[in-house]
């Protein structure tokens, strides 16, 4: 069989029935096809493939080691492709769809669950994968996701909707028993030089972020900790290894830890990220409004409001963007 030459699937959904029912003629009848028709597919599956699909010599039939391997996974392929022709139709009327979801873990942490129980009555099936920035917007690019919840508006991507769902600035996090406010970047060198700041990755979009923002005000810190996960930096910062630049998001993220660690605004700090939903232009147009208005009513009525509770008017370092303010092109 040549490499580039797709396998037959409807020979496989056959071999699959034979597999499944242990005869020739049984996968004959239930497949609607003379017990002849199917020994002809099968044999011309294995010429196709170059192996021996079943061993003919015993009774009842028996698989090889390569019919085996083609029927594990070609009965997943050919569910799929038995459900492929109903899930068109369905889309085609509008019906709901099945979408595959990517989440930025500081989302899904906090605000994952009730976007997801919000939006189940809108699907048919949703699978929700979660990971770190650059993660989720590759896998939206590979089309191994319909649509993602990110801080990165994949600005240099083409056909690609996005909706910016708040923006939030980033602040400073120290242990509790530092008294001293942080108020300036001048209060942040002198930080420094006392206590290890605590780094996210900067394989992470929010490490590229603050590190490039540091180098362009000439901050220079020692490079001792990274922690790729804002939950384990607010741990850290609360035993006291250390202090951190952390965001409203990814503070509630370490909720467990945030009660043992000091907030400081410092207004000179002009470093900010966004939240914005992304997807592929001109695919599931109502359900890409849809996820953009329950993640805003998300951040609105549970986001905020668990802030709040935090104290130390975190919240009012959060901005909701309109409803309405779709970027459906590149923002350059």
């Amino acid at each position: 069989m040549s490499p580039n030459k797709p396998i037959d699937m409807h020979a496989v959904q056959v071999f699959v029935a034979v597999a499944e029912e242990g005869s020739m003629s049984a996968a004959a009848a239930k497949m609607g096809i003379s017990q002849s028709g199917v020994s002809q597919i099968i044999r011309q599956l294995e010429d196709e493939l170059g192996v021996i699909l079943v061993n003919r010599a015993t009774r009842p039939l028996a698989l090889t080691s390569f019919g085996i391997a083609l029927r594990n996974r070609g009965a997943v392929l050919s569910e799929e492709i038995s459900n492929l022709k109903a899930q068109v139709v369905d889309a085609g009327q509008g019906i709901k769809p099945d979408l595959r979801i990517g989440l930025i873990d500081s989302f899904a942490s906090t605000c994952g669950s009730l976007f997801t129980k919000n939006l189940l009555g809108k699907v048919s099936h949703l699978s929700i994968r979660t990971g770190l920035t650059p993660h989720v917007g590759e896998a939206l690019l590979r089309r191994d996701l319909d649509l993602i919840v990110t801080s990165d508006a994949l600005i240099d991507a083409n056909d690609v909707v996005r909706h910016r769902i708040f923006s939030e600035k980033y602040f400073v996090i120290t242990p509790k028993d530092h008294t001293k406010a942080v108020k300036s970047i001048d209060d942040m060198r002198a930080l420094g030089n006392s206590l290890p700041i605590v780094r996210f990755n900067r394989a992470s979009q929010v490490g590229i972020q603050i590190e490039r923002y540091l180098r362009r005000i000439e901050v220079r810190l020692p490079n001792r900790l990274e922690l790729d996960n804002a939950d384990a930096l607010t741990s850290m910062v609360a035993e006291g290894i250390g202090w951190a630049i952390t965001t409203p998001m990814c503070l509630l993220q370490g909720v467990t830890y945030a009660g043992n660690v000091a907030t400081h605004v410092v207004e000179s700090l002009r470093l900010e990220r966004s939240m914005y939903v992304v997807a592929r232009r001109g695919e599931y147009n109502a359900f890409f409004d849809e996820a953009c208005e329950t993640a805003r009513d998300v951040v609105e009525t549970s986001f905020l409001p668990r802030l709040m509770a935090l104290g130390g008017n975190i919240e009012k370092l959060t901005t909701i963007d309109d409803r309405h303010s779709h970027e459906q092109a590149n923002p350059k």
